[in-house]
Protein backbone atom coordinates (compact mmCIF):
# COMPACT_ATOMS: atom_id res chain seq x y z
CA UNK A 1 0.00 0.00 0.00
CA UNK A 2 1.02 3.47 -0.70
CA UNK A 3 0.53 7.36 -0.75
CA UNK A 4 1.32 8.52 -4.12
CA UNK A 5 3.88 10.96 -2.06
CA UNK A 6 7.18 10.35 -4.14
CA UNK A 7 9.93 9.79 -1.81
CA UNK A 8 12.69 9.22 -4.63
CA UNK A 9 13.70 9.76 -8.04
CA UNK A 10 15.41 6.80 -8.96
CA UNK A 11 17.52 6.09 -12.29
CA UNK A 12 17.00 2.85 -14.52
CA UNK A 13 20.36 1.43 -14.83
CA UNK A 14 20.14 -2.05 -16.77
CA UNK A 15 17.64 -4.09 -17.68
CA UNK A 16 18.07 -7.77 -18.47
CA UNK A 17 15.03 -9.59 -19.76
CA UNK A 18 12.99 -8.87 -17.27
CA UNK A 19 15.27 -8.20 -14.67
CA UNK A 20 15.32 -4.11 -13.91
CA UNK A 21 18.40 -2.75 -11.77
CA UNK A 22 17.73 0.82 -10.03
CA UNK A 23 19.47 3.25 -8.13
CA UNK A 24 18.41 5.38 -6.03
CA UNK A 25 19.08 7.29 -2.62
CA UNK A 26 17.91 4.93 -0.25
CA UNK A 27 20.13 3.85 2.27
CA UNK A 28 20.65 -0.19 1.52
CA UNK A 29 20.17 -1.36 5.23
CA UNK A 30 16.78 -0.19 4.99
CA UNK A 31 15.62 -2.10 1.96
CA UNK A 32 14.71 -5.57 2.94
CA UNK A 33 14.84 -8.72 0.04
CA UNK A 34 10.89 -9.03 -0.77
CA UNK A 35 9.87 -5.66 0.25
CA UNK A 36 7.55 -3.28 -1.94
CA UNK A 37 8.78 -0.17 -3.84
CA UNK A 38 6.42 1.62 -6.28
CA UNK A 39 8.03 2.52 -9.52
CA UNK A 40 6.37 4.96 -11.62
CA UNK A 41 3.31 3.42 -9.92
CA UNK A 42 4.05 0.17 -10.48
CA UNK A 43 4.39 -1.61 -7.10
CA UNK A 44 7.83 -4.52 -7.47
CA UNK A 45 9.31 -7.21 -5.28
CA UNK A 46 12.81 -5.85 -4.48
CA UNK A 47 14.80 -9.33 -5.55
CA UNK A 48 18.28 -8.11 -4.63
CA UNK A 49 19.94 -5.42 -3.46
CA UNK A 50 23.75 -3.59 -3.06
CA UNK A 51 25.53 -0.65 -1.58
CA UNK A 52 26.80 2.50 -3.82
CA UNK A 53 28.33 5.66 -2.85
CA UNK A 54 25.07 7.67 -2.85
CA UNK A 55 22.51 5.11 -2.15
CA UNK A 56 21.41 1.37 -3.22
CA UNK A 57 21.05 -0.26 -6.28
CA UNK A 58 18.25 -2.89 -6.34
CA UNK A 59 16.82 -5.32 -8.34
CA UNK A 60 12.53 -6.10 -9.30
CA UNK A 61 11.71 -8.51 -11.93
CA UNK A 62 9.37 -7.64 -13.93
CA UNK A 63 6.51 -10.08 -15.46
CA UNK A 64 5.25 -10.17 -19.09
CA UNK A 65 1.72 -9.97 -17.67
CA UNK A 66 3.36 -5.99 -15.59
CA UNK A 67 4.95 -5.19 -19.08
CA UNK A 68 1.59 -5.64 -20.85
CA UNK A 69 -0.34 -3.59 -18.89
CA UNK A 70 2.19 -1.15 -17.94
CA UNK A 71 4.35 1.67 -19.64
CA UNK A 72 7.59 -0.12 -18.06
CA UNK A 73 7.95 -2.27 -21.72
CA UNK A 74 9.27 1.17 -23.06
CA UNK A 75 11.60 2.24 -20.22
CA UNK A 76 15.13 2.85 -21.48
CA UNK A 77 18.56 2.58 -19.34
CA UNK A 78 19.03 5.96 -17.92
CA UNK A 79 15.55 6.67 -17.18
CA UNK A 80 14.12 9.20 -14.44
CA UNK A 81 12.00 6.90 -12.04
CA UNK A 82 9.52 7.78 -9.47
CA UNK A 83 10.01 5.90 -6.39
CA UNK A 84 7.93 5.32 -3.21
CA UNK A 85 8.06 2.69 -0.21
CA UNK A 86 5.20 0.86 1.20
CA UNK A 87 3.41 2.61 3.56
CA UNK A 88 4.12 1.67 7.42
CA UNK A 89 1.81 1.58 10.19
CA UNK A 90 1.67 5.19 11.48
CA UNK A 91 3.05 7.04 8.31
CA UNK A 92 1.21 10.33 7.70
CA UNK A 93 -1.68 9.65 4.40
CA UNK A 94 -0.75 12.77 2.81
CA UNK A 95 -1.95 12.09 -0.94
CA UNK A 96 -4.67 9.35 -1.50
CA UNK A 97 -4.39 5.12 -0.78
CA UNK A 98 -2.54 3.86 -3.81
CA UNK A 99 -2.49 0.24 -4.10
CA UNK A 100 0.10 0.15 -6.91
CA UNK A 101 -1.41 -2.22 -9.27
CA UNK A 102 -1.71 -0.10 -12.45
CA UNK A 103 -4.98 -0.24 -14.01
CA UNK A 104 -4.12 0.57 -17.77
CA UNK A 105 -1.93 3.56 -19.14
CA UNK A 106 -2.83 6.70 -20.27
CA UNK A 107 -1.31 9.22 -22.79
CA UNK A 108 -0.91 13.06 -22.44
CA UNK A 109 -2.28 14.70 -24.86
CA UNK A 110 -1.50 18.51 -24.10
CA UNK A 111 0.78 19.83 -21.94
CA UNK A 112 0.55 23.78 -21.43
CA UNK A 113 1.94 26.26 -18.55
CA UNK A 114 -0.75 28.31 -16.18
CA UNK A 115 1.30 30.30 -14.66
CA UNK A 116 3.90 28.87 -12.19
CA UNK A 117 1.58 25.29 -12.65
CA UNK A 118 1.50 23.24 -15.88
CA UNK A 119 -1.63 21.77 -17.00
CA UNK A 120 -1.84 18.21 -18.79
CA UNK A 121 -4.74 16.66 -20.15
CA UNK A 122 -4.47 12.98 -20.01
CA UNK A 123 -6.59 10.14 -22.24
CA UNK A 124 -7.45 7.01 -20.87
CA UNK A 125 -8.91 4.32 -22.10
CA UNK A 126 -12.75 4.16 -21.79
CA UNK A 127 -13.26 0.91 -19.42
CA UNK A 128 -11.49 3.00 -16.64
CA UNK A 129 -13.08 6.43 -18.01
CA UNK A 130 -16.07 5.66 -15.52
CA UNK A 131 -13.66 5.59 -12.30
CA UNK A 132 -12.33 8.91 -13.07
CA UNK A 133 -14.33 12.07 -11.46
CA UNK A 134 -14.12 15.58 -11.00
CA UNK A 135 -12.05 16.40 -8.18
CA UNK A 136 -11.29 12.61 -7.54
CA UNK A 137 -8.10 11.05 -7.14
CA UNK A 138 -5.79 9.13 -9.65
CA UNK A 139 -2.25 8.00 -9.50
CA UNK A 140 -0.13 9.27 -12.42
CA UNK A 141 3.25 7.24 -12.67
CA UNK A 142 2.70 6.52 -8.89
CA UNK A 143 2.34 10.68 -8.00
CA UNK A 144 -0.89 11.21 -6.04
CA UNK A 145 -3.08 13.66 -8.28
CA UNK A 146 -6.41 15.40 -8.11
CA UNK A 147 -8.44 15.68 -11.18
CA UNK A 148 -9.11 18.74 -12.25
CA UNK A 149 -12.21 18.02 -14.94
CA UNK A 150 -13.63 15.12 -17.15
CA UNK A 151 -14.72 14.98 -21.08
CA UNK A 152 -15.90 11.88 -22.26
CA UNK A 153 -12.40 9.51 -21.73
CA UNK A 154 -10.46 12.41 -21.21
CA UNK A 155 -9.22 14.01 -18.19
CA UNK A 156 -7.14 17.17 -16.61
CA UNK A 157 -4.81 18.36 -13.57
CA UNK A 158 -2.69 20.99 -12.72
CA UNK A 159 0.50 20.26 -11.47
CA UNK A 160 2.23 22.71 -9.09
CA UNK A 161 5.72 23.92 -9.50
CA UNK A 162 6.49 21.45 -6.00
CA UNK A 163 5.34 18.36 -7.36
CA UNK A 164 7.03 19.43 -11.10
CA UNK A 165 10.59 19.52 -9.63
CA UNK A 166 9.81 16.70 -7.08
CA UNK A 167 8.66 14.34 -9.26
CA UNK A 168 9.36 13.30 -13.00
CA UNK A 169 6.07 14.85 -14.81
CA UNK A 170 7.74 18.05 -15.33
CA UNK A 171 9.90 15.94 -18.02
CA UNK A 172 6.71 14.31 -19.67
CA UNK A 173 5.21 15.84 -23.11
CA UNK A 174 2.63 15.25 -25.21
CA UNK A 175 2.78 11.55 -27.12
CA UNK A 176 4.24 9.99 -23.58
CA UNK A 177 2.08 7.26 -22.36
CA UNK A 178 1.71 7.29 -18.38
CA UNK A 179 1.15 4.04 -15.62
CA UNK A 180 -2.39 5.07 -14.39
CA UNK A 181 -4.52 3.65 -11.51
CA UNK A 182 -7.50 5.12 -10.96
CA UNK A 183 -8.93 5.34 -6.94
CA UNK A 184 -9.36 2.44 -5.16
CA UNK A 185 -12.53 3.33 -3.87
CA UNK A 186 -14.43 4.69 -6.99
CA UNK A 187 -13.82 0.97 -8.24
CA UNK A 188 -15.40 -0.59 -4.90
CA UNK A 189 -18.76 1.72 -5.50
CA UNK A 190 -18.75 0.94 -8.84
CA UNK A 191 -18.74 -2.63 -7.92
CA UNK A 192 -21.40 -1.83 -5.31
CA UNK A 193 -23.83 -0.70 -8.09
CA UNK A 194 -23.06 -3.31 -10.32
CA UNK A 195 -24.74 -5.72 -7.66
CA UNK A 196 -27.87 -3.63 -6.99
CA UNK A 197 -29.00 -3.58 -10.59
Amino acid sequence: MFTGIISDIGRLVSRDGGRFVISSSYAPDTIALGASIACDGCCLTVVSVAPVDAGSLFAVDVSNETLSRTALGAWSRGRRINLERALRAGDELGGHIVTGHVDGVGEIEKSWLDGDSRRFTISVPPALAPYIASKGSVALNGISLTVNEVEDCRFGINIIPHTLTHTTLGERKPGDRVNLEVDIFARYVARLMEQRR
